[in-house]
């Protein structure tokens, strides 16, 4: 015999609420270069999906990446470890939302964990014709 959820089992997030956000993924060999590590352009699709996640969740309508900046590669991701995508709106213009993203790797067996990569994207809010559209104001205090 099964019992009823005692908490609630559905919510609703609106826009301008969700700022944050972590995606997790494993480093497969057929993502790293002839090294052994996390190819370079594959970190840079795993931190664009992150990006697009909160930028998605933060303003719940089509967004595109317009841009990356600044990314700076400081340490190796190794085959077999873990990545920890961390994504924070800190900025948000008319239609676009600034996003940073830290890759962080960790080695699952000794729970060790370093930042290898950050960098900043910029996605564009698109509305049902593709054209650039309004997002919510970042609130005081979320950056």
């Amino acid at each position: 015999m099964t019992t009823a959820p005692t908490k609630p089992t559905t919510q609703h997030v609106p826009a301008g609420v969700c700022t944050h956000v972590s995606l997790i993924e494993m480093v497969f060999p057929e993502q790293t270069n002839h090294y052994g590590t996390l190819f370079g352009g594959q970190a840079l699709a795993l931190m664009d999906k992150a990006a697009f996640v909160v930028a998605s969740r933060y303003c719940r309508r089509t967004v595109v990446t317009a841009s990356s900046e600044k990314t700076d590669f400081w340490a190796p991701v190794s085959q077999g470890q873990l990545v920890e995508l961390d994504a924070t709106v800190v900025e948000v213009g008319r239609s676009s939302i600034r996003v940073r993203v830290e890759l962080w790797a960790e080695d699952l067996l000794s729970g060790d964990r370093h930042l290898a990569t950050r960098g900043d994207f910029v996605l564009v809010a698109l509305d049902a014709h593709g054209k650039p559209t309004r997002v919510p104001a970042l609130a005081e205090g979320n950056v």
